[in-house]
């Protein structure tokens, strides 16, 4: 009976903007949730059509989808772990619950935002008890070649506060300008002497001590100097020993002419280097190239150390985090030394509309329908990059949602009409009896 499917189909429409006013509620009550992804609900018509002259009503039927490729502004803020994606792609996160308590591979969530700071026990988690996960770096900075369709080898990014690090020194480049007048005939200003500190494999601090003799002939000028190298770490042994003469032609005056080995780490005039083999190991110095300015050099009468470099750094402490925009995630010591220790890659699905596996504070998991994930680099492949010092707001545009609310309305009360004349005409019926 029409009258009856009319009844129906006000009904459906009473159920159908019922949920869609709870898909509104939603977006408005999470208009200030960071990575709050909107809630859009559709409708599709029921037709059951028209028989003998006379149309049956069908109705209406609602179906509603989380909106996740379409993400909030990004604002800035003042945590360099306050992470953010610029483009397509999730964050690796797991539930620090589960780490806690030894779960070794947790299950894997997608997040788009999230604020992460170190817990009690150093792992970067988020206000809703999210950890970060990422690949740990090796000891030399790198990464290890990792399945990229699994994510076994994930671990929670742990920050090591109270932990010690040093660097030991490995190169030390010489800019040293000895003075000509000592290697002419009768000359008694005797032999220049140099001290460098450089840094154990421990971090303690040792001594390279260098000493500059001249050669002084019987007549005339030699331009030529003896470099000897003891350490400090081998009991003042001599680990270097160079024989230096040098340039007076006047398009190369003051270069090095020529370096002769006497013993010690062979020098290399491709290079300008020679490699010392201290107590703790090999520390390549770097003496300068042949008829080259920048290096080792003889101009008048005074003795310059120019320039004294090297690397490596003393015992400090983890003060600062540091995330760059393809997930590298880098430690900075007191010392002034500089660790990368994770890697934060980018979880893409094909379809990240399909991720209807939806959890609390805004994570999501993949589904058949989202497709298989990949984890790439941030700022490859398809995927965009990860901001630090930043958030994503949520994507609620509350004017439209508060819009959206006041059709609902409208469409609700006339569809309540609906049910109510539906009402009022079989009640007509119904007298008719009478």
């Amino acid at each position: 009976m029409s009258i009856s499917s009319s009844l129906n189909a006000g009904v459906a429409g009473l159920s159908s903007n019922a949920t869609r006013l709870a898909a509104i509620s939603d977006n408005i009550a999470n208009s200030a949730t960071y990575g709050y992804r909107r809630v859009e609900t559709d409708f599709q018509s029921m037709v059951t059509g028209s028989r003998g002259g006379k149309y049956t009503a069908g109705g209406v039927q609602a179906s509603s989808r989380r909106v996740i490729d379409t993400g909030g502004s990004l604002i800035p803020t003042t945590n360099p772990t306050d992470l953010a994606v610029r483009g397509r792609g999730f964050l690796p996160v797991a539930s620090a619950n589960a780490i806690n308590a030894g779960d070794q591979n947790p299950q894997m969530m997608l997040a788009t935002t999230g604020s992460f700071r170190a817990d009690e026990n150093g792992y970067l988690v988020s206000e809703a008890g999210l950890a970060l996960m990422g690949w740990p770096a090796n000891a030399d900075g790198t990464f290890p070649n990792v399945p990229r369709d699994s994510n076994t080898a994930l671990r929670p990014i742990r920050l090591l506060t109270t932990e010690l690090a040093g660097s030991p020194t490995t190169a030390v480049e010489l800019g040293v300008n000895l003075p000509s007048t000592s290697t002419v005939a009768g000359a008694t200003s005797g032999a220049e002497v140099l001290g460098i500190e450089y840094f154990g494999n421990l971090g303690q601090s040792e001594k390279l001590d260098v000493t500059f003799t001249p050669t002084v002939p019987a007549s005339g000028s030699s331009n030529e100097w003896r470099m000897v190298i003891r350490d400090s770490a081998s009991g003042n042994a001599i680990v270097g020993d160079y024989t230096f003469t040098f340039n007076d032609a006047r398009a190369t005056a003051g270069t090095l002419a020529s370096v002769t080995t006497n013993s010690g780490g062979a020098y290399d005039p491709a290079t300008g280097k020679a490699m010392l083999t201290v107590g703790g190991g090999p520390i390549e110095i770097d003496i300068g190239l042949i008829g080259q300015t920048g290096g080792m050099s003889q101009l008048g009468d005074t003795y310059a150390p120019l320039k004294v470099s090297k690397d490596g750094a003393p015992v400090g402490t983890m003060n600062e985090i540091n995330v760059d925009g393809n997930g590298i995630v880098t430690a900075k010591y007191s010392s002034g030394v500089t660790r990368t220790i994770f890697k934060i890659p980018m979880v893409d699905v094909p379809n990240p509309n399909g991720l209807d596996i939806q959890l609390d504070f805004q994570t999501y998991v993949p589904s058949n329908e989202s497709g298989s994930y990949f984890l790439w680099d941030a700022g490859s492949g398809p995927t965009g990059e990860i901001l630090s010092f930043m958030r994503e707001e949520s994507a609620t545009d509350v004017a439209a949602e508060l819009t959206d609310m006041i059709k609902t309305q409208r469409a609700y009360s006339t569809n309540a009409k609906i049910v109510q004349t539906v009402d009022e005409m079989l009640q007509e019926t119904t007298n008719i009896k009478r």
